[in-house]
């Protein structure tokens, strides 16, 4: 008889300090005027979702990011994270977002 499989955990990236975790956006392939790019040039995307926020900036109300929310970032001083295959995860620095996404409610 076989042991039973045990579930697998799941992992979770909690960032430290002033920081967020943003899953950036997928590079474009196609031009705003409808024009496909070759497979090796690609515009690169400055904007993501925000995977989750530290304990820090979520107390600070100088910070309006939540969850979720869409957002404009600088990568410059971001870091990789290697926890998916598709590499798009990047710790960034609060002040490196710039801008979030909001939706007018009228």
């Amino acid at each position: 008889m076989t042991p039973p499989k045990a579930k697998p955990e799941i992992e979770i990236v909690e960032p430290l300090g002033a920081r967020v975790l943003i899953r950036k956006d997928e590079d474009r392939k196609q031009t705003k005027t409808g024009i496909h790019l070759p497979d090796k040039i690609e515009i690169p995307t400055l904007t993501g979702r925000v995977v989750a926020i530290s304990a820090q900036v979520e107390s600070d109300a100088d910070y309006p990011i939540k969850n979720y929310d869409r957002v404009l970032f600088n990568p410059k001083h971001g870091v990789p994270v290697d926890f998916e295959g598709d590499n798009r995860l990047f710790v960034i620095p609060v002040e490196d977002v710039v801008a979030v996404f909001r939706k007018e409610i009228d």
